[in-house]
Order: structure tokens, then sequence, then C-alpha cells
């Protein structure tokens, strides 16, 4: 084996709690460390680690202090416990899935940085926070023998932003959960009977944040409504820790605000089979580093109504309908166009479970890989 190891920030994997970083985090670690067992891996979390994350035999679980979900403990954590486990560790490359990086270390470093939302909205996260991304992001860029990122939009858009060499930035699209898969009818019909009492249904799948447009997306699902006589209901699957005033006076605006269904977080068993008997998925943010919901629907024979703005086109191409997110009209329009129209429907169906095929985490992992030798050097 190696004599130093590769550690690697894995604080984001939390059981039971895995959102899209996480779940870039466990999928390309789970096979990384599999595909290459002559390698050595030290796992930093900031709290005891669940078993379920410790995936190989070449994998070392370390936990520090303190547990970083605030600026202030951020800073912490990457500026004081990662250094001084890096030294402990002899550590040969020090890889940050969520693309926060140290400062105060000489052990080359690869960030993952999915976007820079935050340039472009800074008013979409609390102040400190804001602030907090935008002091040191750039300086983790800059810092980084490498970066990876996730679409050609977000490679352009970190390269133009911070101003580094496009050719140390690898660009390392998502993978999509092979459990997405389309569902046969009756099956179909048993999950909407679930959920919305056997109701076709739009669908949101994130996190309940403002760059999702979930206020725009409840306006425009509110005048689809009003505009078209039919038992079609929302399905909002994901956590309201986001939840804002503009959501909350958004919905109670609604008239037809019982046609609304929040779900929570599912379980991913549950997800998959709520995302193939859905209608169409209604991904309508104003701002992605990529995307992964399009894909997994895509996946699971599902249409895609998403954005026509960041990395959305890129991502799904001419597999989904695109639609303007700072329009409600546009929204409610392709909503109508995809509930009335079966050609449309199957035309979108069909040319997203070819698109699908074009991602996979085993691609993920491998150009991820790549990444972490070219830094290695």
């Amino acid at each position: 084996m190696p004599e130093k190891p590769i550690v690697v920030n894995t604080r984001l994997l939390l059981p039971g709690k895995l959102d899209g970083i996480g779940w870039f985090t466990f999928h390309t670690l789970r096979l990384i460390t599999a595909k290459h067992p002559e390698e050595r891996f030290v796992f930093l979390f900031d709290r005891p680690w669940s078993e379920e994350f410790v995936f190989n035999r070449n994998v070392t679980p370390v936990a520090l202090f303190p547990q970083a979900r605030h600026p202030l403990l951020y800073y912490w954590w990457f500026e004081h416990s990662v250094p001084a486990a890096l030294k402990k560790q002899n550590a040969g490359l020090f890889l940050s899935p969520d693309g926060y990086l140290s400062l105060n270390t000489d052990v080359k470093q690869v960030a993952v940085m999915h976007d820079i939302n935050f340039e472009h909205y800074p008013g979409d996260l609390p102040l400190l926070t804001s602030k907090y991304y935008r002091y040191f992001f750039p300086r983790f860029a800059r810092k980084a023998e490498r970066l990876a990122t996730v679409s050609e939009f977000s490679k352009n858009d970190i390269v133009d932003r911070y101003g580094v060499n496009p050719a140390k930035v690898d660009v390392v699209y998502n993978g999509v959960n092979e459990l997405y898969k389309p569902l046969a009818a009756e099956r179909i019909k048993q999950v909407r009977l679930k959920h919305t009492d056997g109701c076709p249904y739009f669908l949101f799948v994130g996190m309940l944040h403002r760059r999702k447009n979930i206020a725009n997306l409840l306006r425009a699902f509110d005048q689809f409504k009003s505009n078209n006589d039919s038992n079609v209901k929302l399905l909002i699957v994901g956590h309201k820790k986001w939840w804002t005033k503009e959501m909350e006076e958004a919905f109670n605006q609604m008239s037809h605000a019982n046609d609304l269904v929040f779900t929570g977080r599912l379980p991913i068993e549950e997800l998959v089979e709520v995302t193939a008997a859905s209608l169409a998925l209604t991904y309508v943010s104003y701002f992605e580093g990529f995307g992964v919901p399009i894909i997994e629907s895509m996946r699971a024979g599902v249409p895609v109504i998403t954005s026509n703005v960041t990395s959305m086109p890129e991502v799904a191409q001419d597999a989904a309908v695109l639609c303007d997110p700072f329009s409600t009209e546009s929204i409610a329009e392709k909503m109508a166009a995809v509930w009335k129209d079966s050609e449309l429907r199957t035309r979108c169906i069909q040319k997203g479970l070819s698109r699908a095929e074009d991602f996979s985490w085993n691609k993920t992992a491998d150009l991820l890989w790549d990444c972490l030798i070219k830094a290695r050097g």
C-alpha cells in the first residue's frame, strides 16, 4: 500500500440525511475505495461515524471536533482540526467533496465545487454563511491543486469568477442511482393511491431552498389548476429547513392549496417509486450546478420540465421541456402542455431514457479518480 493515504472530508455522510453533495460523496467514495484496494483512505467525520460509511477495509474513519455546521465552526474545523489530522495521518492528498479546503496546510488538495450559486444570489443564504462562502471559496479555488465540478456550466462559472486556469478544473458529471427505473402500471396506481388519492401528480424533489424556485412553482401550479380542469396534484418531496417567507406567502395565496401534498424527506426506496409514478418532474430552479433529479426522473421513465438557465439545458439536452423559471406563466404553460399532450410525454420519456444512459456513478467515480491522480502528480 502507498506510504501516504488519501484523506477525505466525509462530514456530509450522515445516516438517513444524505442530500445532493452527500449522495455524490457516498457513491463516489464507495466505488473509488472498492476499485483501488491498493490505496489507503482516511475519512474525516465531524461526529461519531456510522459503520455503513466505512465502505472497505482500506478505509480508516476518524472523528474530528467540532461538528462543523456554522461558519465559525467551519473555520475551526478546516483551519485547525483538518490540518492537524492531515499532519498526524501523514496525508499524501486531501479530497473535499463539498468544496471546502484548508488554507493552513501544504498538503495537496482537491475540491469538488458543485456550483458557486452564492456568488450570484448571496441573499439566498444566511448573512454569515454567505460572507464565509464569498470570502473563502475564491481562496479555496486558488489554493487547490485541482478542482472538480459537475458541469461545463459550473466549470466556466468558476474559471470566470475566480480567475483560475481552466486546465486545472475537471468536469466530473454526477451519476444516477440505478434504483431508478420505470414502474409497472399497476404499481403506479398503488403509489398514487397512497400519496395523492389515486390522482396523477407533478413532482418536485429536493431541499426546499430559495434557489429551487418553490414560490414560483407554487404560483405556476395554482395558475395551471385555474386554467385547466384537471385532478392533477403537486407532490413536494424534501426538507423544509430553508422554507422562506416568500414560499409561505405563495402557499397562503393559492386557490388550490388542497391539491398540494408535502411528504417531507422520503427513504430512497420510496422516493424512486414516487418519482416513477409521477406525471412529470417539475424542477424549475433558477440556479443549478447540475440538477440530479432531472436524470433520476429520466431514468425512471418520467417526463421532465426544467429551466432554460445555468446547467439545466446542458444536463437535459433535448430530452426535457424547458421553461423560463422567472415566469410563472411559462412554467404553467409547460405543465399544461405535458398534461394535455400524450405524444409529448412519450417523446420526453423515450429521449429521457436515452439521455440517462450517459450518466452513471461508475463514470463519475472514474473521472474523480483521474482528477486525484493528476493532483497527486
